[in-house]
């Protein structure tokens, strides 16, 4: 054996097998020192690379060159590149004349070729480049391929951005059909990996001109998640996406390219996609149970807190009306709170108020605060401020420990005035938002205070209490912060907006006055509203004053 081949490590023997006397290069003592020198360096790599010589591309390559051309080795060694790469040859050939020609070297990066090298046409990605190998004097004797195997990092990037893809398409979606039918539309975007896939129901119908994929009982998966058959030649895998009813029964079903190896890294691909879909149709499961509670929480909570909230007493000769209005993206329960009674003498208590919190916690202490204030209210028959004095010290003795707001007003017979309808407003402000009195020439004003104190703040704090005259016409509005503070405004704003909108209402009823700011109002805001609206009706036409 010639003692070029020492170097040949464990292809010693394939070379000593060709007989290269038969082949266009002759025997190896005849070589040309060009192409001793080229097979010396290729034996020496450790590097892919193999020596096309000759203008038949006689192929002679290194050890680390077998493991990228599969069964073709050894046959492939000493033999014409047109025959060990046929199929494909289309590609290569005029790549390799090119570079005999012209002289000038390719560089190729991750170029996808279909070669039967495991005895099946299979998808490889190879980054190479042919050079040309000249004799010392400048003529080409033989091209030389330093060449790398690309296959698993272009596979696993491709297979990555399908699942980042299909993860990403899904995310946002709760209906099961239509996750099912987004994640068969991306999953046949990748035809290389998946050039048939599925997801079949329990007696769905294949889609239009698509023949069936037969679904596989769930007992056929015994233990696992996944099973993988051969129908026709072809190998389908079959994966359990367990789901929501009527999704239990689920099955994603593959069937797999017959251009690659059927190796752990194609089969966890399938089943990570499959995994992804499952894990959607939970997390639909998931949303719509915790919309399903949260709907229940809400309309519970809803009812509860209305029915916290009766209807306000209306003594004659005055309009009372109330709302409440709950939050939309909350869960419709809260602290704020009004109320309308008549005392055992007759004269009408309002009140507006609002405990700090928007849960159930604050709509319990809510009613706490509000039962507690009616009691006292009634029982201890002092003004307005000792109303509130009387409330604050209740609460610290009986433990209920909270932050409130509130406007508490006495609506009276006006003693001078007694056979005209006009009205007494006694009130007094622990920390709220000023009530609105409207005019009956139309004029709306703030009924500000000096400020005082919350409820719950410190004990023991002394109350003032404020009076105003109503005649026949006037409205006042009470009402929480809900109706006009806005994140991305000041108070001072939004109280402006409020006596704008009510200059000019005097014509109103109490219920029409409510429904209009309620419409003003209500649909810019992220909190609970709640209105009090007291209107003293003007003096039927030739009624004396």
């Amino acid at each position: 054996m010639d003692e070029l081949f020492e170097a040949a490590g464990t292809l010693r023997a394939a070379y000593r097998g060709v007989d290269w006397a038969s082949t266009p290069l002759g025997a190896a003592s005849g070589w040309s020192p060009t192409l001793r020198a080229a097979v010396d360096l290729t034996l020496h790599s450790r590097f892919p690379v193999t020596l096309f010589w000759g203008p038949e591309f006689v192929m002679v390559y290194n050890q680390a060159y077998v493991e990228m051309i599969g069964h073709k080795h050894p046959a492939a060694l000493g033999a014409p590149a047109a025959r060990v790469f046929a199929e494909i040859w289309d590609v290569i050939g005029p790549m390799l004349r090119s570079v005999r020609s012209t002289r000038r070297a390719t560089w190729t990066q991750d170029m996808r070729l279909l070669m039967d090298r495991r005895g099946y046409p299979e998808e490889c990605f190879f980054t190479f480049s042919y050079s040309a190998v000249r004799n010392p004097d400048g003529e080409v004797e033989g091209v030389i391929d330093i060449a790398t195997e690309t296959t698993a990092q272009v596979l696993s990037q491709r297979r990555l951005i399908m699942l980042v893809g299909l993860s990403d398409a899904l995310s946002s979606l709760d209906d099961p059909a239509e996750i099912l039918e987004r994640a068969v539309r991306v999953l046949r975007s990748d035809p290389e990996d998946l050039p048939d896939v599925d997801i079949l129901v329990p007696d769905a119908t294949a889609g239009a001109g698509r023949p069936p994929l037969p679904a596989v009982p769930s007992t056929i998966f015994r233990d696992g998640d996944f099973v993988l058959e051969t129908t026709a030649d072809v190998p389908v895998l079959r994966v359990r996406l367990p789901g929501p009813p009527p999704y239990a029964e689920t099955v994603l079903v593959a069937r797999l390219s017959q251009h690659l190896p059927l190796d752990d890294g194609y089969v966890g691909f399938v089943r990570l996609a499959g995994a992804t879909v499952a894990q959607a149709l939970q997390r639909a499961q998931t949303r719509q149970a915790e919309r399903r509670v949260a709907t229940l929480e809400r309309d519970l909570s809803e009812r509860l807190q209305r029915s916290l909230l009766t209807p306000p007493a209306q003594p004659p000769g005055t309009e009372v009306a109330v709302r409440y209005q709950p939050a939309i993206e909350r869960a419709r329960i809260g602290g704020d709170w009004y109320d309308s009674f008549q005392e055992s003498d007759g004269s009408l208590t309002l009140v507006i108020g609002d405990v700090a919190g928007h849960d159930q916690q604050a709509a319990a202490t809510m009613a706490q605060i509000r039962n507690l204030l009616r009691g006292v209210a009634y029982a201890a028959r002092k003004p307005p401020g000792g109303v509130l004095e009387g409330l604050e010290a209740t609460m610290r003795g009986l433990g209920v420990d909270a932050l409130a707001t509130a406007v508490l007003a006495r609506v009276e017979q006006d003693e001078a005035r007694p056979r005209d309808g006009t009205r007494t407003l006694t009130w007094s402000n622990a920390g709220h938002l000023p009530p609105v009195l409207v005019t009956p020439d139309g004029a709306a004003t703030l009924l500000r205070t000096p400020p005082e104190m919350l409820l719950g703040v410190r004990p023991g704090v002394a109350r003032s209490a404020h009076r105003v005259t109503l005649a026949p016409g006037c409205a006042v509005v009470l009402y929480t912060d809900g109706l006009i503070d806005r994140r991305d405004a000041i108070i001072d704003d939004g109280l402006a907006a409020l006596v704008g909108s009510l200059t000019g209402r005097h014509g109103s009823t109490a219920e029409q006055l409510c429904d209009e700011l309620l419409a003003r109002f209500a649909p810019g805001s992220d909190d609970d509203i709640a209105l009090v609206v007291l209107r003293i009706p003007p003096e039927p036409p030739g009624v004396p004053g």
